[in-house]
């Protein structure tokens, strides 16, 4: 699969542009996110981890990160509510001044939620993007993407996010190093979310919802 990735710079060039200048006259969204990161990198700079984990607040909700997932030493540079467009943009802080053995990502649901106008392609597009992003910088890590996970919540975007999964999974299976996780279908019961994976927000999940994750990055992520 081909892409014009100047083109697809500029594309997203414009729509950063454009989210930025209606966020704040000042700093763009999670800028404070990020910049304790820096502080904490600054006072301490992580040296004892192997997996860099990145995306928006199901990772950063996931404190038990590291407990859970000891195998993969983990590193959680998430920061919550982050688009694709977040991530890109904060990319010299979230993973370039890093040195991991590989990355696992989930991002995309806040894309497709920002805006109607949001389509799969679109989510698709931005990923592409920061794949790209990833590949200069690591040409021959592993990369795994989790795919958008079903909410209570968000169950009537469930088109557009399966759209946006259905795209991004054939990309990585033509790509090397590049690994699809779904957790779609095991977080789905009679064919819709199962609510008591879920806390009180019915968005975010709970242990039972963080352990249906961790038996499916098991079974693809290299330990």
């Amino acid at each position: 699969m081909k892409f014009n990735l100047k083109i697809l710079k500029a594309i997203i060039c414009v729509q950063m542009l454009f989210i930025v200048v209606n966020i704040s006259a000042q700093n763009p969204a999670f800028w404070n996110d990020v910049q304790a990161f820096k502080r904490q990198d600054s006072i301490a700079m992580p040296t004892h981890y192997k997996t860099l984990f990145i995306g928006s607040s199901s990772f950063t909700k996931w404190k038990n990160l590291g407990q859970d997932l000891p195998e993969y030493a983990p590193l959680n540079r998430a920061f919550g509510g982050s688009t694709l467009l977040d991530v890109i943009r904060y990319r010299t802080a979230i993973f370039e001044k890093y040195n991991p053995e590989q990355i696992v990502i989930y991002c995309g649901e806040n894309d497709v939620a920002s805006s109607d106008t949001v389509t799969g392609k679109i989510v698709f597009d931005r990923f592409i993007l920061l794949y790209k992003y990833i590949r200069e910088k690591f040409p021959k890590m592993n990369i795994y993407y989790i795919s958008l996970k079903p909410s209570p919540l968000r169950w009537s975007m469930r088109d557009r996010m399966m759209d946006a999964n259905k795209q991004i999974e054939a990309f990585c299976e033509k790509q090397k190093h590049t690994y699809f996780i779904s957790i779609w279908d095991q977080m789905l019961e009679k064919s819709k979310p199962i609510p008591s994976i879920f806390i009180e927000d019915s968005l975010h999940m709970n242990k039972k919802g963080y352990e249906i994750w961790m038996r499916e990055i098991r079974k693809k992520v290299k330990k």
